[in-house]
């Protein structure tokens, strides 16, 4: 680490937590963002900003006007552009130490679980359970840990996976449920909302890095914007999950 990059993350390094060893291991690692909508922006701002060395950038969607009320990362300019090179132009302004790679188009199974495996973090900013479910396959298959999150109208969760011997995925929570119509298209969202869930996913994305605190581990962490309630709930793996687990035939 040079004197330059001591005095930018120089409050981060402040932190007993984090230190100089805990700075150097966010430079060191490489991250796998899927999604770059609403949770997907500040994931990715607040994790060049806090000096990610390698961010990986995957959604095969473009930039649209009605994106602009929650996807921080994109700009007026950016529309139609491709979302991960939208996001890649905002993070050099924001850090040009962090480096960037663009994946634009749907990746296949293997794809997916080849980029995973070269990743030492994979955050889910998805909108749909057929996305969900096949990151935590990958992650599963490859122990990479997962940072996951959604939100939809005033609510969103978060939880993390796969991060120790033992502990739940996400198909352990929730099983084939996966035919549920949660897009924010049919069902609208507070902008705020995917902020607050973003910048939690990026919280404990940089926990998991640093080796600094307790991540949310085997339990789901509720928010209710309209309430301003948070709960949080105990998950336990499924012993018969057909993905992390030993199912009986």
């Amino acid at each position: 680490m040079n004197d330059e990059q001591l005095l930018q993350y120089s409050r981060q390094i402040m932190l007993p937590q984090i230190d100089v060893q805990g700075q150097q291991r966010l430079l060191d690692a490489r991250v796998l963002i899927m999604g770059l909508g609403g949770l997907g922006s500040p994931v990715a701002m607040y994790l060049a900003a806090a000096g990610v060395g390698e961010l990986v950038l995957a959604d095969f969607d473009r930039v649209d006007l009605s994106n602009l009320q929650r996807q921080i990362v994109h700009t007026y300019s950016q529309i139609e552009q491709p979302k991960p090179r939208s996001a890649a132009k905002m993070i050099r302004e924001i850090n040009p130490g962090c480096n960037t790679h663009q994946i634009e188009s749907r990746m296949d199974e293997q794809q997916l679980t080849q980029q995973v495996s070269r990743a030492d973090l994979v955050l889910d900013c998805t909108d749909n359970f057929t996305s969900r479910f096949a990151i935590n396959r990958a992650c599963v298959s490859q122990g990479v840990p997962l940072v996951s999150g959604s939100a939809i109208r005033w609510e969103g969760q978060v939880a993390v996976f796969c991060d120790r011997p033992g502990a739940p995925c996400y198909h352990c929570l929730y099983g084939d449920s996966g035919d549920l119509d949660d897009s924010c298209a049919n069902n609208g969202i507070l902008a705020p909302v995917t902020g607050i869930i973003g910048s939690i996913q990026a919280t404990e994305a940089l926990k998991l890095l640093s080796g600094a605190g307790e991540p949310l581990s085997g339990r789901l962490l509720l928010i209710d914007g309209l309430s301003m309630q948070i709960r949080s709930l105990k998950l336990k793996a499924d012993p018969h999950c057909p993905v992390c687990g030993n199912p009986h035939p």
